[in-house]
């Protein structure tokens, strides 16, 4: 008797559908979460300016994103984008990305139940952390473990700090 290999495209709807019987997750909850999500941002005084200043087509970027945290949570591979180049340019820092989390889990902990939540959360911490770490290595800092990235204010000289 022979044993057919499964595809890269069967594994990965296995493991999807693994994901979704654990926590719930669903297009629909991922499409909820990402609409609600940024509708804060872009009512957020520190986030708003960042990415109204970037972003003049909202119903695509959200679409970007849902294809984005589908990837991210249930591991669809529907995304197909560089996020690390995108937010490269981004004047943003720890400041930053401490208030994108905590909206983020806000988000999560108000539409969500709660293993679908800290499946969103525990992600988005990844992708915070990653993010955050590409960018202070391209502004020239070398973060070490604990360490946050936060850019130089007027008359100061900026540099990373124990988090």
């Amino acid at each position: 008797m022979t044993v057919q290999e499964k595809s890269g495209a069967e594994r990965r709807a296995e493991i999807t559908a693994a994901i979704q019987a654990e926590t719930g997750i669903d297009e629909a909850m991922i499409d909820a979460l990402v609409r609600n999500f940024y509708t804060r941002v872009r009512a957020d005084e520190l986030l708003a300016p960042v990415f109204n200043a970037r972003i003049s087509d909202w119903e695509s970027h959200l679409q970007r994103m849902c294809a984005f945290w589908s990837s991210v949570a249930l591991l669809s591979g529907r995304y197909h984008g560089q996020p690390m180049q995108k937010h490269l340019p981004l004047p943003v820092d720890a400041e930053h990305f401490d208030r994108w989390l905590a909206l983020f889990e806000a988000t999560a902990r108000d539409l969500c139940p709660p293993k679908a939540a800290e499946h969103f959360i525990e992600r988005a911490h990844r992708v915070a952390e990653s993010l955050e770490l590409g960018i202070a290595i391209t502004s020239g800092a070398m973060l070490h473990k604990g360490e946050r990235f936060y850019r130089a204010k007027a008359g100061t000289d900026g540099a990373a700090v124990d988090g």
